[in-house]
């Protein structure tokens, strides 16, 4: 059946080009070749397709209606390869991702709105959460995490970068009260603390002669909300630890001072994960998005190298972007 498949683009070259002589050419093969691919496919149709004369070969009434339908099948199947190349390199479907709330809204989610109007077929579904999802119990294709990931099990994991947090404070504050010079000069502070999963955070610090410790702040304001404490801070409320890419703009232009900068040398890794296998359906493309293909996100400095390719160098946001010590 194959063999008989193959005489197709034989014939219709033949009458495309005139004769055996251009048809072999054109194909690389000889004369006799073409002659005997004919005379083979007549032979199976059990028809005459072409009159021959001592110059050229002139279609039958037969052949004439052989070659609009082989001529046709051949567009058809072109078209089909061509859809198909194309679906390679498109990123389409929908992809579900859980996000961090605040570092998703800020720093990722613009990032994927740049891929989704790249990708006009890829469909965004996006869930914020601090709480760690099941990627398989609740479909997620993807997530983001920030911190350990001890406890993955059968998901796939992909460093991206890390991020710190910083110790600081307004810049009239802190000319009302000179900042401290020690972890224990906090106590002298008002401090503003953080709410996790109804739990107050501990401040993880580092001293030169203890290494890392964890530091209770003596709190007189506690939110849950990373994005309120630093707007209280702004305000002069006190000395705040706030993620590093949450106040780079604020600490830039003046408004936020960092008190005790060595003390906050403590990073936190931040990781995509995905579901062990084969991650994304095959109507996703070959180029849909993750991590083994270096697709996810950009710099922070976050796998920058990888991912310029999609995102044209653009990285994260100003308000994003971070003095990380990451290297790709």
């Amino acid at each position: 059946m194959r063999d008989d498949l193959n005489a197709i683009p034989v014939f219709v070259t033949v009458v495309e080009s005139g004769n055996f002589a251009s048809a072999a050419a054109i194909l690389h093969v000889t004369r006799s070749a073409v002659g005997k691919t004919i005379a083979r496919l007549e032979a199976r149709l059990g028809v005459a397709l072409f009159q021959r004369t001592t110059r050229r070969q002139l279609l039958t009434e037969e052949g004439e209606q052989f070659y609009l339908q082989c001529r046709e099948a051949l567009e058809r199947i072109r078209e089909a390869e061509e859809t198909l190349q194309r679906g390679k390199d498109e990123v389409q479907g929908r992809l579900r991702v859980s996000l961090p709330v605040l570092f998703g809204q800020r720093c990722v989610a613009p990032l994927l709105f740049r891929l989704s109007q790249r990708y006009p077929l890829l469909k965004l579904e996006l869930h914020y959460s601090d709480r760690q999802v099941n990627l398989l119990e609740e479909g997620f294709d993807l997530a983001v995490r920030i911190g350990s990931t001890a406890d993955t099990g059968s998901l796939r994991a992909r460093a991206l970068g890390e991020h710190g947090m910083v110790l600081c404070a307004a810049a009239e504050y802190l000319r009302q009260q000179p900042a401290p010079q020690t972890i224990a000069g906090l106590n002298e502070h008002r401090t503003l603390g953080y709410l996790h999963n109804g739990q107050l955070q501990k401040w993880q610090l580092y001293d030169p002669q203890q290494g890392e410790v964890r530091f209770s702040p003596q709190t007189w304001l506690i939110q849950d909300d990373f994005a309120a404490i630093a707007a209280a801070v702004q305000q002069g409320m006190g000395i705040a630890r706030l993620p590093d890419w949450l106040v780079a703009q604020a600490l830039a232009d003046g408004t936020l001072q960092q008190v005790l900068a060595p003390s906050a040398q403590v990073r936190f890794a931040i990781h995509a994960v995905w579901p062990e296998g084969p991650w994304l359906p095959q109507k996703r493309g070959r180029r849909s998005m993750p991590c083994g293909k270096g697709y996810l996100l950009p710099q922070h400095r976050l796998a920058q190298r990888e991912i310029t390719a999609i995102y044209g160098g653009g990285g994260f946001p100003t308000a994003c972007k971070l003095p990380a010590r990451f290297t790709p």
